[in-house]
């Protein structure tokens, strides 16, 4: 599969990257690389080879989750920078 300007743009676009026209090109070669090396990984044969889940065998030790100190909601606003009665107010990011 070859990567084209239109496919960088619009991955750019995506990620909400500005992207200047040099590095249109050098993304559109790293992407190919990549794509590149994936199709090589599908020439390997895995036949009888077990799914890999975990790089170990060593379990996790999870610790209890345990509430150490607690703040009543008017603690937790009295720091924000903006916010109301009940919320903390923070700039709009996605557009509809």
């Amino acid at each position: 599969m070859t990567i084209d300007k239109e496919t960088v743009e619009k991955v750019a676009h995506l990620a909400r990257l500005e992207l200047t026209e040099a590095e249109v090109e050098d993304t559109m070669k790293d992407m190919s690389k990549i794509l590149d090396f994936m199709a090589k990984l599908n020439e390997v044969d895995t036949t009888g080879v077990e799914p890999l889940v975990y790089m170990t065998t060593g379990a996790n030790v999870l610790r209890e989750d345990v509430v150490k100190q607690q703040i009543t909601h008017d603690e937790a606003l009295k720091n924000a920078p903006k916010h109301d009665e009940d919320y903390f107010l923070v700039a709009k990011v996605i557009e509809k």
